[in-house]
């Protein structure tokens, strides 16, 4: 069976790196695409859909932004499973502060000089978010291009998205980037941060060897 896996936003496979698998799945990643200058979501969303071979079975994985984008893909090309990691089934589920960014706009104002490489305060925004312990989270995010990550802070501030039921959701209880609260997720990964895949990857594993039976 294929899987095909989406990571985090501005992240790479490294994250995902010590996870298992059953002996029977073939992982294909899809790396991120940089966007066009003003591409619409839904043109974004078919690009990255290409690299889907929908002519046999397969399913979908995906990581937090990631997770957002496998179930976009699965409207266009329909998996047999789609798992989401740290990520949010509907639109529904959102925390305050990122409503807040849909409500305000101010994503889309951003400048985007505010995401690059020496945008320090961004950088520690993300440190605190994602896993305020970790002091190796950097190493994670290794697509930094400025207009692609401006392009997706925007998109998961805007997104509309009615649930799925048959997503299987897997959730970290101190995941404060998609709070707990606001979803009722098929797996909780105890004492899990939003980098739960990285640093509960025993836990999790053992969920996906159920899951990719």
């Amino acid at each position: 069976m294929k899987i095909y896996v989406v990571s985090g936003l501005g992240a790479d496979f490294k994250v995902l790196e010590r996870l298992e698998f059953p002996g029977n799945c073939e992982l294909i990643f899809i790396d991120w695409l940089i966007p066009e200058k003003n591409e619409p979501f839904h043109s974004y969303v078919e690009r990255m859909a290409e690299k889907v071979d929908d002519s046999e079975p397969f399913c979908l994985l995906g990581y937090s932004f990631g997770g957002i984008m496998v179930q976009e893909i699965n409207r266009l090309k329909p998996a047999q499973k789609v798992v989401i990691m740290g990520s949010i089934k509907s639109d529904k589920e959102k925390s305050k502060f990122i409503k807040t960014g849909e409500i305000t706009k101010i994503p889309r104002i951003l400048p985007v000089g505010m995401f690059n490489d020496k945008a320090a305060n961004a950088y520690s925004v993300v440190r605190k978010l994602f896993d305020p312990k970790n002091p190796k989270i950097l190493q994670y995010f290794k697509v930094r291009d400025p207009y692609y990550l401006k392009w997706s802070v925007e998109k998961v501030s805007e997104w509309k998205f009615e649930e799925t039921p048959e997503v299987i959701q897997i959730l970290g209880d101190k995941d404060i980037v998609f709070p707990i609260k606001y979803s009722k997720p098929d797996y909780v990964i105890k004492g899990g941060t939003h980098l739960f895949p990285a640093t509960k990857y025993k836990e999790v594993s053992k969920i996906l060897k159920e899951v990719f039976v």
